[in-house]
């Protein structure tokens, strides 16, 4: 089945990209370790080509109606720019394909605005999809979540509107795992405290004793392989680290040997064994504090944990005790629960725990890609065309 909808995916769906052409892979959502949503790569060889599309040109087929030529589709979106708001640059990719209407514009002149609204595009969680948007929006097709986690989104909720709700994979494995990289390394090295000792004016020297831990040939446990965790596998591996995984479903043979990667069927070997462990798990009810006191007790007492998954995965009050004890050496988070911390929350005075402030794909071109895989999906729904990225509910 997924062979033939990645077939009729090489028809058209106009698209303005940085480049003319642009080989997608295309990534099969499976269920994944304790519960979770992971993406395995199911990869298809066909090119996914992507145009230019003219904006006066376009003609879409929304089941009911035929648009009119010159006619854009109309895209609720929060604001432009702001603190909140889509950035000016992706409005503007926006803006190539679809009509914006902001959400004050819609508030204002809701009777004129509601029943032209197709789609929404739903930038860092916002606006937020709730029943009383979703009954404001007869015509509503499709909900495009720019980002891969949709923890954010009630998903049998929409559906039940019969609303098909969509996100980005492909964007977001690369800078993700980059991220997870950077972390362990800025952890293993201390390189958070010793930027404050350099910079600091009360240092006078550098003192001897002041040691960080080696990262190459150290043990990585990876919970949670999907396109993601095999990525931060694939630069492991660069480093000579050996290399633990724990997900519900063992990957294939020559995809273990491809990064020299072992599986663990059960999670408290990979915590017992691993010098770095790092969460890569969507958040479900599944994995909702997925790593507390027991799990965190397993640890090695010079372990780091990393998490680049959400920041409910891990229950906070009890990664602060095993940090303030010693239970583990450090943590290195790019989330947390809430995002920001309250200012007075005990994480932000220790010294063993480097935050980062949810920037695994806060980089120019990842969000980028992203927009142009939320277009592409909203599109594909739009033209009745097979969906690239379609998130089911369970």
């Amino acid at each position: 089945m997924f062979r033939s909808k990645a077939s009729s995916l090489s028809k058209l769906i106009p698209l303005m990209f940085g480049q003319s052409n642009l080989a997608y892979k295309f990534i099969h959502p499976v269920t994944a370790s304790c519960g979770h949503r992971c993406h395995r790569s199911v990869i298809y060889k066909e090119r996914y080509w992507m145009h230019q599309l003219s904006a006066g040109r376009q003609t879409i087929s929304t089941g009911t109606k035929v648009m009119a030529e010159g006619e854009l589709p109309a895209v609720l979106i929060l604001d432009i720019g702001g603190t909140h708001g889509v950035l000016e640059d992706l409005a503007a990719l926006l803006k190539k394909h679809f009509h914006l209407i902001t959400m004050k514009e819609f508030l204002g002149n809701k009777e004129e605005m509601r029943k032209k609204i197709q789609s929404v595009f739903v930038f860092e969680c916002r606006p937020t999809i709730d029943r009383e948007l979703l009954e404001s929006l007869p015509n509503l097709k499709v909900i495009a979540n720019s980002g891969v986690g949709v923890d954010h989104l009630d998903l049998k909720m929409i559906s039940s509107f019969g609303v098909k709700v969509t996100n980005t994979p492909h964007a977001v494995a690369d800078p993700t795992a980059d991220i997870g990289m950077a972390l362990m390394l800025a952890s293993a090295r201390r390189l958070v405290e010793g930027c404050h000792i350099a910079l600091s004016p009360d240092t006078k020297c550098f003192a001897v004793d002041w040691l960080g831990v080696e990262v190459t040939r150290a043990t990585l446990g990876i919970i949670g392989m999907g396109s993601i965790g095999y990525k931060v596998a694939q630069r492991a591996r660069a480093f000579n680290m050996r290399i633990l995984y724990h997900n519900r479903n063992q990957r294939r043979k020559e995809e273990e040997e491809a990064v020299g990667a072992h599986y663990c069927a059960k999670m408290e070997d990979l915590l017992q064994q691993s010098d770095f462990v790092m969460l890569v798990v969507n958040l479900t009810p599944e994995t909702h504090k997925l790593i507390g006191k027991k799990e965190l007790r397993l640890m090695k007492p010079t372990a780091t944990l990393i998490n680049i998954s959400r920041g409910a995965v891990i229950d906070q009050d009890a990664l602060v005790e095993a940090l303030q004890n010693k239970v583990i050496r450090a943590a290195a988070l790019d989330v947390t629960y809430p995002e920001p911390l309250p200012r007075d929350h005990p994480l932000l005075n220790l010294n063993n725990v480097i935050i980062t402030p949810h920037i695994g794909t806060a980089t120019v071109q990842a969000i980028r890609m992203m927009a142009e895989e939320a277009i592409a999906n909203m599109l594909a729904v739009l033209n009745d065309q097979p969906i690239p990225s379609e998130v089911f509910p369970k």
